[in-house]
């Protein structure tokens, strides 16, 4: 701060952290030790930052001039007689599932058969 601002407009401080800055020690601190982690590029690095712009600069240059007119031939492939026969039986497939009548279903009565065994039937298994 310079030395024309007044005494009355610099900002208060708590009186509790005051009182911990004043009773700071820096005996108490930990010894560190730093360590600098500086990455300078080697030669490959260099290298390949050299092959990225020159490729760059071949791209932004490039004449358009020298580009040679091409004509477009577009080929038309009809589909075989075997695929087109495939493609309709599938259709055919497909519309008759689609449009199954389900009222068309006679009613089925499921009946559950459960004979039990006969005595005799019991007896025999109890004696083997």
């Amino acid at each position: 701060m310079s030395a024309e601002t007044p005494l009355k407009d610099l900002p208060k401080v708590d009186p509790t952290l005051k009182g911990q800055l004043e009773g700071f020690s820096a005996v108490n601190l930990k010894k560190t030790e730093t360590e600098e982690k500086i990455h300078l590029p080697n030669r490959e690095d260099v290298e390949a930052e050299k092959k990225v712009q020159a490729h760059l600069q071949a791209v932004e240059g490039f004449n358009t001039a020298q580009l040679k007119h091409a004509n477009t031939q577009e080929k038309i492939v009809l589909p075989a007689q075997e695929d087109i026969e495939t493609e309709k039986g599938q259709q055919a497939l497909r519309q008759g599932i689609e449009g199954f009548d389900h009222a068309a279903l006679k009613k089925a009565q499921t009946t559950e058969k459960n004979t039990l065994p006969t005595k005799e039937m019991i007896e025999e298994e109890k004696k083997a």
